[in-house]
């Protein structure tokens, strides 16, 4: 049974962003973690299942245009838009993902079938959410007086069968346990006590199904404006001055990715010289 520290050299750690709610920072999440793993030096293999927004393929094509145009070198992934079934899904990944550490998707912010089977098979599911009640809503629904969790969604559902399934498979097939991340984007309208009685929410909810909570990234105008570059915050020497504000929403990225506990993976002169 492979260490579940370290990437194996056979399947690349498959990290998936899903929430079939709109709005909550999916794609400018994943690109980030994403151009983030590829500055450790690791190999990012990136597929875009949101055929109409195609929001993270759009992103690192900006990148690569903006680093062809100023003749730098920006860390980046290999992306692909996908759309077809789950079989070709698979193909696609055992493809694309030779000698890959990581495959980072993004998935489209409606119910979708290759959402939900991406999803399903994901090592690390990062499921990004507003510190609101209407995204609440996605993995639980509360009383509406007391606001204690009185019933899983559909979509809880799903991924707790799925890390059933996958806890029995674990060991004969050499699996991952699946890691369900549930990220807590926050918005600058959100008042205090509605924030306390979501986290309380959120931790009984937790008990039950079996995620973790991390925090996430503050919607900031700077992650809007970098979008058409197709830069992010750690690229550091190609941003100008930045101000306070970008500092701590850079620091707010580093925590993100250390609190998703990724497995290690070999850097490629390693992999060169084992080979």
């Amino acid at each position: 049974m492979e260490s579940r520290h370290h990437v194996s050299e056979h399947r690349p750690h498959r990290i998936v962003f899903a929430n079939e709610k709109g709005g909550t920072g999916k794609s400018t999440t994943a690109v980030h973690i994403a151009v983030a793993l590829a500055y450790r030096g690791a190999k990012v293999v990136a597929i875009d299942l949101d055929q109409r927004q195609r929001t993270l393929a759009r992103y690192l094509e900006n990148r690569a245009e903006t680093a062809q145009r100023r003749g730098i070198e920006l860390p980046t992934a290999v992306c692909e838009v996908y759309e077809g079934d789950e079989q070709g899904l698979e193909a696609l990944i055992a493809q694309l993902g030779a000698g890959a550490d990581y495959i980072v998707f993004d998935t489209p912010g409606r119910d979708d079938p290759l959402a939900r089977h991406a999803a399903t098979e994901a090592d690390t599911l990062v499921t990004p959410m507003n510190d609101s009640f209407v995204d609440f809503d996605l993995i639980g629904q509360v009383e509406g007086e007391t606001f204690k969790v009185k019933r899983l969604s559909f979509y809880a559902e799903l991924i707790w069968e799925a890390r059933i399934k996958r806890s029995r498979a674990t060991i004969e097939q050499q699996r991952r346990e699946m890691d369900w991340v549930v990220v807590r984007n926050r918005t600058g309208h959100v008042e205090a006590r509605n924030m306390a009685r979501i986290e309380q929410a959120l931790k009984e909810l937790s008990k039950r199904v079996g995620f973790r909570v991390a925090q996430g990234l503050s919607e900031r105008v700077i992650y809007r404006e970098l979008f058409p570059s197709g830069l992010t915050l750690l690229d550091k020497g190609h941003l100008g001055e930045l101000g306070t504000s970008h500092l701590v929403a850079r620091q707010e990225l580093r925590n993100l990715v250390h609190s998703l506990g990724l497995p290690e993976f070999k850097p490629a002169q390693a992999r060169l010289e084992l080979a």
